[in-house]
């Protein structure tokens, strides 16, 4: 079995023509430098307050990049073109829950949610689908009933329809036998997450893994937890579903843990995360036969460690039960790459109209600028990839 290598940009931009990877290029290098990429989301984001005409750019250039679409509808392009390389999508309606929001808002998220399940059922090339708990409930009710203050009897009744939510889309999900992440979210309401999330897969993951919990590994007590988890699964008798991530509200948990006077819960640096994460991954392939995951991670160090173990313990490189994911528009050399030596791969494509999915892609926009690395990695791929077709060329 031949080593996995993310170097062939060839194989990881084959899906762009010269225009697209350009368009990239000039996307990532205005995002790459902090200035201008806050100046930027500064003003999309007054332009979007006064209500004037900029959707039609933003669609253009940042949405085309990182979305598939404003619907269902809109994205089976990208899902067709996904599928041509073996990468499968995962459809994640991105419009964030509101706290004022209404009953019927949180109905309307239930029924798309319902909505990408029936396309997923009868579409091999979307092997998940996947939903935020705050998207079905109001986040001050989650985190009150996380920090265990008596509930009203409006908010008790609230609290029971958002369960009937939960089930009713895992309930679906079953039946049409569509694997479902629920995504994580801030720790000030990830118990109470957690706790429907192990309710659901002990109801429904009993002849084959259906619900999946995420777990942030930047939080000191998500490897303890997931092993914890495991322990219940083997108990009780049902297939455990992990999805692996590092952690997505780095900045917000550690300024409300100083805000509130407790201990901060993320990790102390980035090499306790990555130990923990690796450590995650590493245990989840060692109890494969009860644990299907996926490792949802832009990391390249974390998949190729993956990749080995499977060959080590000569693991089928498409073993139904592992699966490897990145965001669509980025980390194209982990994916394709991936994908082309024979992996389970999918993309997460988030779709929903242009207005509502802004926040989701400010936080791309931060997460490739200046901040990190990811924004530089994408930036020299790309240039990389510019040159090799321009050698051909000449």
């Amino acid at each position: 079995m031949s080593e996995v290598s993310f170097d062939n940009t060839q194989i990881a931009f084959e899906s762009y023509d010269k225009g697209k990877l350009k368009k990239a290029l000039l996307l990532f290098s205005i995002m790459n430098r902090k200035f201008l990429s806050d100046i930027g989301t500064s003003i999309v984001r007054l332009f979007l307050k006064l209500h004037l005409p900029v959707k039609g750019i933003i669609k253009k250039t940042l949405f085309q990049q990182f979305c598939g679409g404003e619907s269902i509808e809109e994205c089976k392009k990208v899902i067709k073109k996904l599928d041509s390389y073996n990468i499968g999508t995962i459809l994640d309606f991105s419009i964030e829950g509101k706290e004022n929001a209404s009953s019927s808002f949180f109905k309307k998220v239930e029924q798309e949610i319902l909505n990408t399940i029936n396309i997923a059922s009868d579409n091999k090339s979307i092997p998940f689908c996947v939903f935020k708990l705050s998207g079905l409930a109001s986040f001050s009710l989650l985190e009150k009933i996380q920090s265990k203050k008596e509930l009203t009897m409006n908010e008790k009744k609230a609290f029971e329809e958002v369960k009937s939510r939960v089930e009713n889309i895992c309930s679906h999900a079953h039946d049409k036998n569509v694997r479902i992440f629920i995504d994580a979210e801030e720790s000030w309401i990830q118990k109470t997450i957690d706790q429907i999330a192990v309710e659901m897969m002990i109801r429904f993951n009993r002849k084959t893994p259906i619900v999946f919990n995420t777990y942030q590994l930047y939080l000191k007590e998500k490897l303890g937890q997931l092993k914890d988890d495991f322990g219940i699964a083997k108990k009780e008798g049902f297939f455990l579903g992990a999805k692996l991530v590092r952690g997505a509200y780095l900045d917000k948990e550690r300024a409300r843990a100083r805000e509130k006077g407790y201990d901060d819960p993320i990790q102390p640096n980035k090499s306790s995360t990555d130990n923990d994460f690796n450590s995650a991954v590493i245990f989840c392939l060692d109890n494969v036969e009860h644990t299907a995951f996926c490792l949802g991670t832009h990391n390249e160090e974390s998949c190729k460690l993956l990749t080995e173990h499977m060959a080590k313990k000569g693991i089928d490189n498409d073993h139904s039960f592992v699966f490897y994911s990145q965001l669509y528009g980025m980390s194209d050399h982990i994916s394709f790459n991936l994908s082309n030596s024979g992996f389970n791969v999918a993309k997460y494509v988030p779709y929903g109209p242009i207005k509502e999915v802004m926040p989701y892609l400010f936080r791309r926009a931060e997460e490739n600028s200046g901040i990190s690395d990811q924004g530089s990695r994408e930036l020299n791929i790309i240039k990389k990839e510019l040159q090799r077709r321009k050698s051909v060329e000449t």
